[in-house]
């Protein structure tokens, strides 16, 4: 009886050691914390903004439709309740994607328009300012490039087998990507037009 038992754990050890539960285990926590730190780039950016903001705000003579468009997108981005489930809702994911893509462009038009501004310009400020929320997006653009990454390789390992068993069985299903926002647009090759 005893050896009956023993051959019963050690075919549930191989038979548990083989399923991918560990391994799928190992993936998703590394997408979480890619996710996580994807989160923590985009807080970042969104701190730098209100001092960036008020930085701006010195400069008399500036646009205040585009500042307001930066505080707008940042009162959205940061309103959108980020919890770990997120990674698992592709619509809740867009919608954040939305969000940050909507501040990111606020934040161009920021750019674009203060190289009108001679003062603003040389104001030593606005250009530290400028540095590390420049530096802050090539941070969210690394993250992001680690959280695909993560996905892909989560994706990837539950569809396969016999670990796709152990993923439906145990109800971890793929995760949702990062998309191109503006994905039909960018499948058009650009017209480039020289002048005549």
């Amino acid at each position: 009886m005893r050896g009956w038992r023993l051959g019963l754990a050690a075919a549930a050890a191989f038979v548990v050691a083989g399923c991918g539960y560990n391994e799928i285990q190992t993936r998703d926590e590394a997408v979480k914390a890619a996710w996580s730190e994807v989160l923590s780039q985009y807080q970042r950016r969104a701190d730098l903004v209100p001092n960036l903001v008020n930085t701006v705000k010195g400069e008399a003579n500036f646009e205040q439709e585009t500042l307001t468009r930066v505080v707008e997108a940042r009162a959205k981005a940061t309103s959108i309740q980020v919890t770990p489930e997120l990674v698992n809702d592709q619509a809740a994911l867009q919608k954040f994607q939305q969000a940050q893509g909507e501040l990111s462009s606020a934040l161009t038009r920021l750019l674009v328009a203060s190289e009108n501004y001679p003062n603003l310009k040389s104001n030593q400020s606005f250009q530290e300012l400028r540095a590390q929320l420049e530096g802050t997006e090539n941070r969210i653009a690394i993250a992001r490039n680690r959280y695909i990454k993560a996905v892909q390789d989560y994706n990837v390992y539950i569809r396969q087998l016999p670990q796709n068993l152990t993923a439906k069985v145990l109800g971890y299903k793929e995760k949702p990507q990062f998309a191109v926002e503006n994905e039909a647009a960018i499948k058009q090759a650009p017209k480039v037009d020289f002048g005549k």
